[in-house]
């Protein structure tokens, strides 16, 4: 009876939490697709639109290693409302802006608000469920949040065609109302001690050294400004990076935990995780682009078809740990990891004369491996974690995650960017669209290889796969329910 109870709360904290990161998901690739509109509203080049996707996502990546420290010290509950908040506040401002530097700054307060509700939100769900339940629940915590960018492209494509795209925001405004009231109603506390005081100098360091590098990024090649301000920028930010390595070693509580990385299946999950991500965070801002500009497509055309990706990854999280407990961690890493970098790759054969089908297949597809992929990687990186690490886990693997989409929007952005430069072309061609693809689907190829520095018996523990070798094997808690 105890179980089931625990099962139950577990799916609740779940669904609740995932609707939160429904509005953050769907937020996000309605942007992606309202981009070229918005260019034209605010007299934008549409490449160099892509600033409104990296602010944001600077913003989560900058403060997101506060969140740990912040949910143990003021409640996970009271953060991840107030997240909700602040999230919201920003979709508002964002409707409202009338300026590109305006909307920049409206989505940096946006990323405020996310940095605190996706490790919070983890975080909360992590602390309700037992280890056992690890793969079940987040099938539970993932499926609610994928309707985001399911629901997105086609959402924000319709908004902008047949509305203004300042809607795209204003949506946001009923999800957030009803996830505040379901978290004051439903969700659990949770408290820990912090493991020290704030670590300020730590959130500075590793602010300038994000900030710094991303500018750069944003800069190489494009002629914004002199190359001297692109080297000096990628230069500090490695210093600043390498001073925050140096102030961790001494802390006694740093606000990004290394050591974790000590742990083997954390470390590794990390590691492959981030080159991954990088790849597949290209997506989002290449494939609607690609669409609208390299096809002529609309806007609500393109949302049809973008969709496919994330409704592939929604088809895979049902079976996510009936697969992991069959295969195992470590050859499911492997193997679906190289397919699912072929899958991206296969996009820069994408043409206007392909048929809808052909294209929708190869997204569907691609979306189901690479669902498989994070669910593996998400998972497997908490299972050797202890509970008093906890927060400092999720603050790191989350951060990281950001940094990795952040990282894979700027060179997706500057692969299509150098291809057009090269070619001489006013506007991005089908062929520069498909360098970028090129470039972004090797990055994801490459995070496969690092799996094979795992043992055969990685996560076995966490989907019952030792006992399915003896012929024991018991549904976990929640999995058939």
């Amino acid at each position: 009876m105890r179980s089931a109870a625990v099962s139950r709360q577990t799916r609740l904290t779940a669904v609740i939490v995932a609707s939160a990161l429904f509005m953050q998901n769907l937020d996000s690739t309605v942007i992606a697709t309202a981009l070229p509109t918005m260019a034209r509203a605010f007299g934008y080049d549409p490449v160099r639109m892509n600033v409104a996707l990296t602010s944001y996502l600077l913003s989560l990546t900058v403060f997101i290693p506060a969140s740990g420290w912040v949910a143990d010290r003021f409640g996970t509950r009271n953060v991840f409302r107030t997240a909700i908040v602040v999230f919201t506040i920003g979709s508002v401002l964002c409707g409202l802006s009338q300026s590109l530097p305006a909307l920049v700054a409206a989505r940096v307060l946006q990323g405020a608000g996310g940095a605190m509700m996706v490790p919070v939100g983890r975080l909360l769900l992590l602390r309700t469920a037992a280890k056992s339940e690890l793969v079940a629940a987040m099938a539970w915590l993932t499926v609610p949040a994928l309707l985001g960018p399911v629901v997105g492209p086609p959402v924000g494509g319709f908004i902008v065609t047949y509305f203004n795209w300042r809607w795209a925001f204003f949506i946001n405004i009923p999800v957030g109302i009803a996830g505040l009231v379901a978290v004051t109603i439903f969700i659990q506390d949770f408290r820990e001690t912090p493991r020290g005081a704030f670590d300020l100098r730590g959130l500075l360091l590793t602010g300038f050294a994000l900030i710094c590098l991303m500018f750069g990024l944003e800069t190489v090649g494009r002629g914004l400004v002199s190359w001297l301000w692109t080297v000096g920028m990628i230069a500090a930010g490695l210093l600043f990076a390498f001073g925050y390595y140096l102030h961790a070693r001494r802390a006694a509580a740093p606000l990004l935990d290394f050591t974790l990385m000590r742990l083997p299946s954390f470390g590794l999950s990390f590691s492959a995780m981030m080159l991954f991500r990088t790849g597949i965070g290209a997506i989002p801002f290449l494939l609607p682009m690609m669409l609208q500009v390299g096809f002529g497509d609309a806007a609500a055309k393109s949302g049809l078809i973008t969709f496919a990706s994330s409704a592939g990854a929604l088809v895979m999280k049902p079976a996510a740990q009936y697969a992991l407990r069959l295969f195992g961690f470590r050859d499911t890493l492997i193997w679906n990891g190289l397919l699912s970098g072929v899958l991206l790759m296969a996009c820069a054969l994408f043409r206007p004369t392909w048929p809808a089908a052909a294209i929708y297949a190869v997204l569907l597809t691609g979306g189901f491996f690479r669902s498989l992929q994070f669910t593996a990687y998400n998972t497997l990186a908490y299972g050797d974690v202890p509970r008093p690490q906890m927060s400092a886990a999720t603050s790191l693997y989350t951060a990281g995650q950001q940094l990795a989409a952040t990282i894979g929007v700027s060179i997706g952005a500057l692969s299509l960017e150098l291809a057009r430069t090269l070619a001489h072309h006013a506007t991005p061609q089908n062929s520069d669209f498909s360098a970028a693809f090129v470039v972004v689907g090797v990055m994801t190829l490459a995070a496969a290889p690092i799996a094979l520095l795992m043992p055969h018996t990685a996560g076995d523990e966490l989907t019952g796969r030792q006992r399915v070798a003896t012929g024991t094997a018991q549904p976990a808690p929640g999995a058939g329910e």
